[in-house]
């Protein structure tokens, strides 16, 4: 393996060179506030997702404070070393340089992994593990040595503590083994110490959700009914399409498992790849969830390219610029490498009302500052006077998370939200005598106190439509009980 290094070090650098030039753009993103806001509460479990992602947010912290590179550095070396690993497969699959070479180059031309390996976010080391746990069955199935299903095991535990699509990828796995010299493994012990092993791991978040009274499936019934149930049923397959060079390798690399002599001895993982597949289309599944099974078929399909141009070796440096160069002038939609003013003049997106309408995650790394700089000000006015008690109120867990994070720089206190997991940190001090609020609307603040001063609306240029023009509000005088308040609101937090 020592010999291919130089060539993944390379495309390990130009991932690395791509997203230090994004990792520096544009502002947080609202999940990535609610990610860093988590890791300030360590616990074995939150609302919206496992504990993995608060324990990475505090290690940025310890080592790089709250600095957006920092942050963004994780997602990034998660993302390097899936290219590692999908190289890796590729030689433990038989493949020599150039199916390395493809199967890098293959992870570099995925468009998809520009935007998840820049935000703070589960999906990267999601596609991390699913990878890793590929890998060693992969190992495995070439070595027959049990270490690798323990491995694979622990693989799946740490998977599940990041992100529950880990059942799904433990269910395709499973299924596929049924099909690996007819079901052999399910007589022998070692699998199971694999998935006793992976239990144990994920024990502590099994425990966390049934104290809470499982609130995943609160989350994934408002996932569903919000967001899941409005989704074409054709729109899973079809937006496998999207990006059509790089799903050529994988079909590829999935057929050789099927009917190569040589790869077809992978003919579980192919199975286990299309249930994984399957499992998620019928489960009406976001398309990006499935994304982090292509790895394992990336490093397939560059050993299949290389076998099938072994007479011409030149033309696999064709490959590598079919895949490559296309993608080129979209990367920056994707990762922001351009300055704001760069990227709005690169895409031609015109100036409406004063606004320029960006896609939705651009959008929502906008307008967080203005809104702290806000809430300071009238902090900095109204809340250090000894007699007054003051608390802040965010409507939703990006503006609760901004505060939190952003405000920490001016001394902010921590806000209150009952949106997700904010909601299980509490009121704070339900004597208050001065609520700051922001982004509650005049219906939801005017219910809870007898006096509202809307101060002013906060706009932006651009930030995301739902977070533009939001009002901002000093309320006092409680007319509700503010415990009960808290209380009553559990099963609403997803609203």
């Amino acid at each position: 393996m020592r010999k291919y290094l130089p060539i993944i070090g390379v495309l390990a650098l130009i991932k690395f060179i791509i997203h230090a030039f994004g990792n520096r753009n544009y502002g947080f993103h609202r999940d990535e506030l609610l990610h860093l806001s988590v890791s300030e509460h360590l616990d074995w479990g939150y609302f919206e997702f496992p504990p993995f992602i608060a324990l990475i947010g505090k290690i940025s912290y310890l080592l790089f404070d709250y600095s957006l590179f920092g942050v963004r550095l994780f997602p990034t070396l998660a993302g390097i070393a899936i290219l590692y690993l999908c190289c890796v497969m590729a030689k433990e699959m038989g493949g020599k340089s150039k199916a390395i070479l493809l199967a890098g180059v293959s992870v570099l031309a995925f468009l998809p992994f520009y935007r998840n390996h820049t935000l703070f976010q589960p999906v990267a080391f999601d596609q991390l593990f699913w990878t890793l746990g590929f890998f060693f069955l992969v190992k495995y199935i070439k070595t027959e040595n049990y270490k690798f299903l323990l491995l694979m095991g622990a693989t799946g535990g740490l998977g599940l503590m990041n992100k529950y699509t880990m059942l799904v990828w433990g269910f395709g796995i499973a299924v596929g083994l049924i099909f690996y010299k007819k079901a052999e493994l399910y007589k022998s012990k070692w699998l199971y110490l694999s998935v006793l092993l992976a239990l144990l791991i994920f024990l502590p978040n099994i425990l966390w959700q049934l104290s809470y009274d499982i609130p995943f499936l609160l989350h994934l019934e408002v996932l569903k009914t919000k967001q899941l149930d409005a989704i074409n049923p054709f729109d899973f397959g079809f937006s496998q399409l999207d990006y059509i060079f790089t799903l050529a390798v994988s079909l590829i690399g999935l057929s050789a498992m099927f009917f190569d002599t040589e790869l077809k001895k992978y003919k579980s993982v192919g199975i286990s790849f299309l249930v994984i597949f399957f499992t998620m289309w019928i489960l009406q599944s976001k398309a990006y969830y499935f994304f982090a099974a292509y790895p394992i078929v990336f490093a397939a399909g560059a050993v299949k390219i290389e076998q099938l141009l072994s007479s011409k070796p030149k033309w696999n440096y064709a490959v590598v610029a079919v895949l490559i160069i296309p993608v080129i002038p979209y990367i920056p939609q994707l990762t922001p490498i351009l300055p704001i003013e760069s990227y709005v003049e690169y895409t031609g997106k015109p100036l409406v009302d004063g606004r320029v309408e960006l896609t939705g995650d651009y959008a929502d790394m906008f307008g967080w500052e203005e809104q702290v700089a806000l809430v300071d000000s009238l902090y900095q006015e109204y809340c250090l006077d000894e007699t007054t008690k003051c608390v802040i109120w965010a409507e939703n867990y990006g503006e609760a998370g901004a505060i939190k994070i952003l405000g920490d720089k001016y001394g902010l206190p921590d806000p209150i939200s009952r949106h997700g997991s904010f909601w299980l940190w509490g009121y704070q001090n339900k004597e208050a005598n001065l609520w700051i609020s922001i982004g509650n609307e005049t219906g939801s603040v005017n219910s809870v106190f007898e006096e509202t001063e809307l101060v002013t609306r906060i706009y932006h240029k651009y930030a995301i439509g739902e977070e533009n023009g939001i009002p901002v509000y000093l309320c006092r005088n409680p007319k509700v009980d503010i415990e009960q308040w808290w209380k009553d609101y559990e099963k609403k937090v997803f609203d």
